[in-house]
């Protein structure tokens, strides 16, 4: 398959790099063409401008900073929009905006009809290295499909979460939750080495206990949020206030 791939950063270079290697043909382009050296020497094509890359890719894929920067390689002057072949398939890697990539899809559809899919990844760097990312996709579930063994390329986790858009919401929402946990540990590990306790000691504690099991993701909210098994309650409120106390 004819791959263009436009955003070699830090996650977009080596996932460019993997989908190369999954043996697609590859035409690159970056702010910074030297960013696209390794890709080049395994050979991918160079092309100066998205719109440039799009022309003859049936996807393409971007890799991009933030929503700024994806509105104009999609939209602008030089954009994806205006080199996309009917048909083609764009695909925004980026973790971006869901009202940026609805509007997007709403556009190639009526002026190119080009199919749009947002597909946020996570993983960190180390993971868009060794291919090993979650791919959150949102889109229509046949264009998806048409683009799953591509997307497979980049992660071993490929999932589509709903329509257009969702991909993206699912990502802010991992992305709130894991920011959010992220501060109550360093919250917490404060306030215990603070009170006396070392923090190794809290650490091998929070990892033994329930919390570093899991059981929140893996039991509660499956087995009992979702259902809305909450009767009989099994912890009192009460109880829960002592505990944090």
């Amino acid at each position: 398959m004819r791959i263009g791939f436009i955003g070699l950063g830090n996650m977009g270079g080596p996932m460019a790099l993997n989908v190369l290697k999954a043996g697609h043909t590859l035409v690159v382009s970056d702010v910074r063409q030297e960013s696209a050296k390794p890709h080049l020497d395994q050979g991918a094509a160079w092309a100066e401008t998205p719109e440039e890359v799009a022309r003859g890719s049936e996807v393409i894929f971007t890799s991009l900073p933030s929503p700024r920067e994806v509105e104009a390689v999609a939209l602008g002057p030089d954009g994806i929009l205006h080199g996309a072949a009917r048909g083609a398939v764009y695909v925004d890697l980026s973790t971006s905006s869901a009202t940026l990539i609805r509007h997007i899809h709403r556009v190639f559809a009526e002026v190119r009809e080009v199919h749009v899919l947002d597909a946020p990844v996570s993983g960190g760097v180390p993971g868009a290295r060794s291919g090993k990312l979650a791919v959150l996709v949102g889109g229509d579930d046949e264009v998806y499909r048409r683009v799953k063994p591509v997307l497979d390329a980049i992660g071993d986790k490929v999932m589509r979460v709903g329509e257009i858009g969702s991909g993206t919401i699912a990502k802010l929402v991992h992305n709130m939750v894991s920011a959010c946990t992220r501060m109550a540990i360093a919250e917490g590990l404060t306030l215990g080495v603070k009170a006396g306790v070392a923090p190794e000691a809290l650490l091998d504690a929070l990892q033994k206990g329930s919390f570093g099991q899991g059981r929140l993701l893996k039991e509660m909210i499956p087995d009992i949020v979702f259902p809305g098994a909450f009767e009989p309650a099994n912890f009192a409120l009460r109880l829960l206030r002592k505990d944090v106390g």
